[in-house]
């Protein structure tokens, strides 16, 4: 029975690992083959957004002193600048399209007594730094009593900027009273 047995065993073990050895082969073969028809790539549409930007204005908050003048018989003016003032287009804005930056004053007016009114206040605009296509202008007023073009851009193509750091122009009176005069210089960009 010893012999039965002994090749019994042998005939069993044969067969485990002719099962193992197939069920290996059959796993194998499965993974590395895919179905008829499925697809081994694949693509995901992704998308961004650019919203359109703004036509914006940056002004110095403080100008300081723009200069002092001692008082005379015929006067005189005080120059000096303002500070740097910006504006940027990023609107994207069609061809040929432009903006205006303007300017206003209110009087200097001292702590007593009389003002200067904003009809003796000036303004040029200088160098014009730019960035992008378009053709600026400095309009340079005399009179800053109402609403005045200092800065205009024409002949636009897409974003652009410009940068430039106006003079202040005070006619100051002969006979004005000595003080300090302060006053409010306004800009704003359509």
């Amino acid at each position: 029975m010893r012999g039965l047995s002994a090749a019994w065993n042998r005939s069993r073990r044969g067969f485990e690992l002719g099962a193992v050895v197939a069920s290996a082969l059959a796993l194998v073969t499965l993974g590395a083959v895919a179905p008829a028809g499925a697809d081994t790539t694949g693509g995901t549409t992704a998308t961004i957004t650019v919203q359109g930007g703004f036509l914006s204005l940056t002004v110095p908050s403080d100008a300081g002193n723009l200069g002092t003048l001692q008082n005379t018989v015929g006067g005189g003016t005080i120059s000096g600048p303002l500070g740097t003032v910006q504006v940027s287009d990023a609107r994207s804005a069609a061809a040929g399209s432009g903006w205006v930056a303007s300017v206003i004053a209110s009087a200097f007016t001292p702590a007593s007594g009389p003002a200067i009114a904003a009809s003796a206040v000036g303004y040029s605009a200088g160098p014009i730094t730019k960035v992008g296509t378009a053709t600026y202008s400095a309009n340079d007023p005399a009179n800053l009593t109402g609403v005045s073009p200092a800065v205009t851009a024409t002949g636009i193509t897409g974003d652009n900027s410009a940068t430039w750091n106006p003079t202040i122009h005070v006619a100051i009176a002969g006979g004005t009273l000595a003080g300090v005069y302060s006053a409010t210089i306004t800009h704003s960009v359509v």
